[in-house]
């Protein structure tokens, strides 16, 4: 049922539908309505509070105080008895994962994690990640049309992130359908039926997760889940086993389905926004802050969760203690208070990087360096190798249905290969 304009007008957060289609073609619409309108609302239909302005939004990240983590990974719909029963029968242990974590536990395991993210690190997989980029493109360049989501955003993150975990490359293809099945599970609002197929998924990759992590003990490497397997190691009570499992499956879903999304929304802003694009083929020294500027205009976390540990006023909204928020860092990057004109793609933008696609504060992602590298080269090398690169017009663009995570499910694009500037990949 949709509201009457009228009732729109005078209440803004009526036209908050999460998950309908029009909400998930546009929601930076209805988020400037929120806004102005109605910064803070409660929506009955999830039952969360939704926070929307910058500033809110940015202190639910940082204030751990008064903010819990907790419900970060709690599914959005409680699981139907058969769906849970799947669970309960293939042994997935519900636990924490780092992202639903409160001090002084996530700060202990955050900090002996992050030696496996260090900027020495990071670097030293540039050329592997280029590598990675090049020999996508290498498949596609004569072809003369492609779908940059298929083709190359899909697997180039997957690849990275099983990398990072210590996953066998001929195992990647098993991997990397949980990513979406996942944010469906967790952050949509999927029928009885749904949650039946997802749990079964659910505990076909915790089976996988176990035996992998079983598997590395024997031979550790230098990727993060052997690291995370040290520190097992080192102290069981900091990260158990079942811990290990649950961290492994949430860092493959994160490096993996958010990375392609950002990339998915990076390539169509900056095509839909031809003189962008054309700026970043004449100087690919803008390639970086255009990165983050794309983070910004078009973010692939658009929402995140958290529980207030106390009373609190957002706004002026008085909001009891145990209630849950939902706070929405796409309209927080789209907050006129913030960033001049935010509706319009800058690629220049001076204070871009100020955008809360990846968190803030304590939670910040620890995996935002790699995404932003992977973003940076597939944009460094598409610009330098197909620049006449245009998308097919017209076109639709579908979103998963869930509140959180958003990218285009395909981006069809076109070029004439007989104009490429490697004339031997040329048509």
């Amino acid at each position: 049922m949709h509201n009457s304009p009228e009732l729109v007008e005078k209440n803004p957060a009526l036209s908050f539908k999460p998950f309908s289609e029009e909400y998930l073609a546009d929601p930076y619409r209805v988020f400037s309505l929120i806004r102005e309108a109605k910064p803070v609302f409660y929506d009955e239909e999830i039952g969360y509070w939704v926070v929307s302005r910058y500033a809110d939004v940015r202190e639910c990240f940082r204030d751990q105080e008064r903010f819990s983590a907790a419900i970060t990974l709690d599914q959005l719909k409680p699981l139907a008895p058969e769906a849970l029963q799947v669970l309960v029968d293939s042994g997935v242990v519900p636990g924490s994962a780092l992202v639903n974590e409160d001090p002084p536990t996530h700060a202990q395991r955050r900090k002996r994690l992050m030696v496996a993210f260090t900027p020495q690190r990071i670097r030293a997989t540039e050329p592997r990640i280029r590598e990675f980029v090049r020999g996508y493109i290498d498949r596609i360049v004569a072809r003369g049309s492609a779908d940059l989501v298929r083709d190359l955003v899909w697997d180039v993150p997957a690849l990275v992130a099983f990398h990072f975990t210590g996953i066998p490359e001929d195992e990647v293809e098993l991997c990397k359908g949980f990513a979406t099945s996942y944010a469906l599970f967790n952050w949509g609002y999927p029928s009885q039926e749904e949650q039946l197929r997802l749990s079964r998924k659910l505990a076909d990759y915790w089976r996988y997760a176990t035996m992998h992590i079983e598997r590395l003990s024997r031979n550790l490497g230098d990727d993060f889940i052997s690291e995370m397997i040290r520190g097992h190691l080192e102290d069981g009570e900091l990260f158990d086993r079942n811990y290990l499992v649950w961290m492994m499956m949430n860092f493959t879903f994160a490096g993996h389905e958010t990375t392609t999304a950002a990339s998915a929304n990076m390539f169509r802003a900056l095509l839909e926004n031809r003189a962008q694009w054309e700026a970043l083929v004449a100087d690919p020294s803008l390639i970086p802050n255009a990165v983050e500027e794309c983070l910004r205009y078009s973010s692939s976390v658009v929402a995140w969760r958290r529980t207030t540990k106390v009373p609190v006023e957002i706004d002026g909204e008085a909001i009891p203690a145990g209630a849950n928020l939902l706070i929405l860092n796409g309209s927080a990057n789209h907050d006129a208070n913030e960033f001049a004109q935010p509706e319009t793609l800058d690629i220049r933008r001076s204070n871009a990087n100020r955008n809360l696609s990846f968190g803030f504060g304590a939670h910040l992602c620890m995996g935002a360096p790699v995404a932003r590298l992977e973003m940076r080269i597939m944009l460094e090398e598409l610009t330098a190798r197909l620049p006449h690169l245009q998308l097919v017009q017209p076109q639709d663009f579908r979103f998963s249905a869930n509140t959180s995570f958003r990218g285009p499910s395909s981006v069809l694009v076109e070029w004439d290969a007989s104009r490429n500037p490697e004339p031997a990949q040329a048509a």
